[in-house]
């Protein structure tokens, strides 16, 4: 989708030799023809204006140049979308992540107001009290501020125990008084931070009546609604260049004793009276939410890089010519080598198994949220469902798109590829919400608790009930006999395997002598293991079921088949050894899913270009020389090239100052 220029041969009969219709993968992932249509409409609307594309490839700006167009661009953006809510009636337009797509788009390098939303309006929904949420959500929403989201600090990031800014609070004025004592408390990292945001939400330990009540969030306001300069105590900034990610524009935040008033305290649970009195929330738990509806978000943002690096590499490789397989022949697409079908059907396989596995996060969110007002049992499993789920998406997501950066060879390390940005991206979600490691860690501490409840002969929920069977002995295993449901099982089974020695080695450390503290840092390795076994364990689950309930004619179905035995077949062998250990499983049978895999990778071939067109991803949206919809690669390499600003000049000035003397010098 996007120009169409004349398309290149080798991508014409790549279309052409297909089995299905892509357009039916593209409604079915769209949800309908309808939704498809709508979306459509939305991204020509956006994408094709004039004003919102870059007259210089944004590669070639400064960091400030970036910056300004950003949100130069920005402005004009929500300019837009209000005139399209007008035009068509449609109040939210949001829906779907139809809006997301889009801004991601427009900003190669990030939405510098994309924490307002993601962030400062989800925190005040799910810690606001009503009133709170009808002050400041309308404001938020309708951009008469510009809201962040401040957490991490310089000294403390996933441990958010250990924040140090601090609030106190002064019942003779009824003010909160915010403080960043040491430079390791300032606030590091916050998207909009550094020169977008107005106010911030911003995380700190409460301080009332002598006593420390743990952090609590507070919204504080940084910069005067006016001016825009920074208020009185407020010592703010941005952090720098980074990988990626340049005009979200992060920064830095510190506080000298600044005053906000009592009510500025999100008090949806927890609460401070006028006298300083504290009112404990009714469970810890309730704080998950903001937290969770995040990780879902990047859970779909991870798919969505991985889907594009795929399109861009596919395309590319139908399109590449390079060696022959047999001598005297023409060169050959690359993508009818073995190797370059292995690097990326299996990612581009694992762009579904994230996305579906997204589906059912979102699902199970939506389900535990309407009742979280009265029944708080289900969201700790789902808090740590979404940490190891969050940990395992973002590492696929960012080791498939760099395979696919590699696959593209030499050019693949161009911008205009768009590769590089896209892992930038990628890259970032492996660390920002929550360190990988960490999130892992903390599905392990849920995971020996349910252990030891289901060694108890406890209830268990649905996520780690397969722990019940494991115990029983009952696993439905007693041979393996190769199939998917058999392998699903079997990722089962490793999980629950894993589980139990980590249970086991945890305390057999515990009776040597060891402090649980330490024996669970001794431990550690195992447990990051047992976290990322369940996670895949879930998400290979969800990919299967979700294919087999999918209304598709058989020739799309039976392709979706083929991703979803993909997916589990590579993830199973890049684990064998532990299915070798904790099931059933022969070396024979190791050799024989290696030959399975390989008869998929060729049946997937001829479909390779036909999936990635249904993702119906629009040349604005992929921005990349290598992944146009008519793979006219060179031509469009050869074009990003020339508006170089060192191509402007055919003689460049440094000649005559640098070069020239040093060459004569040497006459």
């Amino acid at each position: 989708m996007g120009s169409r220029r004349p398309e290149n041969p080798d991508i014409s009969k790549e279309r052409k030799t297909c089995t299905f219709n892509p357009l039916e993968l593209t409604f079915l992932l769209d949800g309908g023809r309808r939704r498809t249509k709508e979306r459509r409409h939305m991204e020509n609307y956006f994408l094709l204006d004039p004003e919102l594309k870059d007259d210089v490839p944004i590669d070639y700006l400064s960091h400030k140049e970036k910056y300004e167009e950003a949100v130069r661009k920005a402005c004009i953006l929500h300019k837009k979308y209000k005139e399209f809510q007008k035009v068509t009636g449609q109040i939210d337009i949001s829906r779907n992540g139809v809006m997301t797509h889009v801004t991601n788009s427009i900003f190669k390098d990030g939405y510098p107001f994309y924490l307002n939303t993601i962030m400062f309006a989800p925190a005040v929904i799910g810690q606001g009290t009503p009133e709170q949420q009808a002050i400041w959500l309308k404001k938020a929403l309708n951009y008469e501020i510009i809201g962040t989201f401040a957490q991490t600090e310089l000294g403390h990031g996933t441990f958010i125990r250990g924040l140090e800014t601090t609030a106190h609070y002064d019942p003779r004025t009824q003010e909160f008084i915010l403080n960043s004592p040491t430079l390791t408390s300032y606030k590091w990292w916050p998207g909009s931070l550094g020169h977008t945001a107005n106010y911030a939400i911003v995380v700190a330990q409460l301080h009332t009546q002598g006593v420390c009540h743990g952090i609590h969030l507070f919204i504080v306001q940084i910069r005067d609604e006016e001016t825009h300069e920074p208020l009185p105590g407020i010592k703010i900034g941005e952090i720098g260049t980074k990988l990626g990610m340049h005009t979200i524009n992060n920064g830095f935040l510190g506080f000298e004793n600044v005053r906000i008033p009592r009510e500025h305290m999100l008090m949806k649970y927890s609460k401070v009276l006028e006298d300083g009195s504290y009112v404990r929330s009714p469970s810890n738990r309730l704080t998950y939410g903001t937290m969770i509806f995040v990780r879902v978000v990047m859970l779909q943002h991870s798919a969505f890089y991985l889907a594009k690096a795929s399109t861009i590499a596919i395309r590319y490789s139908a399109v590449r010519r390079q060696c022959t397989i047999k001598p005297g022949e023409l060169e050959v697409q690359i993508l009818d080598y073995r190797t370059q079908q292995y690097k990326l059907f299996p990612y581009l396989a694992a762009s579904f198994a994230i996305r579906f596995t997204a589906i059912c996060s979102w699902n199970m969110y939506s389900e535990v949220i309407a009742e979280l007002e009265g029944d708080l049992e289900r969201l700790p499993e789902l808090h740590e469902l979404l940490c190891c789920l969050k940990a395992i998406c973002t590492t696929i997501a960012a080791h498939g798109v760099e395979t696919c950066r590699l696959s593209c060879g030499g050019h693949g390390y161009m911008t205009c590829s768009n590769l590089p940005s896209l892992y930038g991206f990628a890259a970032g979600a492996c660390t920002y919400e929550g360190e990988n490691t960490v999130m892992l860690l903390q599905t392990a501490r849920y995971l020996m608790k349910a252990w030891q409840q289901a060694v108890g002969g406890m209830a268990m929920t649905p996520t780690v009930a397969y722990l019940k069977q494991a115990i029983s002995g009952n696993n439905g295993l007693q041979y393996w006999d190769n199939s998917t449901a058999c392998i699903v099982r079997g990722f089962q089974e490793v999980a629950a395997g894993k589980i139990k020695q980590c249970a086991e080695n945890m305390s057999k450390r515990i009776q040597e002598g060891f402090s649980p503290q330490d024996a669970w840092n001794m431990t550690s390795i195992e447990l990051v293991q047992c976290a990322e076994a369940h996670a895949h364990a879930f998400i290979v689950e969800k990919f299967v079921t979700s294919v087999a309930e999918f209304n598709a004619s058989v020739s799309l179905k039976t392709v979706l088949t083929q991703l979803s035995d993909l997916y589990i077949l590579f993830s199973l062998l890049h684990n064998s050894g532990d299915f070798l250990m904790y099931t059933n499983m022969k070396p024979v049978d190791v050799s024989n899913l290696q030959n399975q895999m390989e008869i998929i990778l060729s049946q997937l071939r001829p479909n390779a270009v036909g999936i990635v067109d249904g993702f119906d991803f629009h040349d604005e949206t992929l921005r990349s020389a290598l992944g146009a919809w008519d793979g006219q690669v060179y031509e469009r390499m050869f074009e990003a090239a020339s508006k170089s600003p060192l191509n402007k000049d055919p003689l460049n000035e440094s000649f005559q100052k640098y070069l020239k003397p040093l060459l004569k010098s040497n006459m």
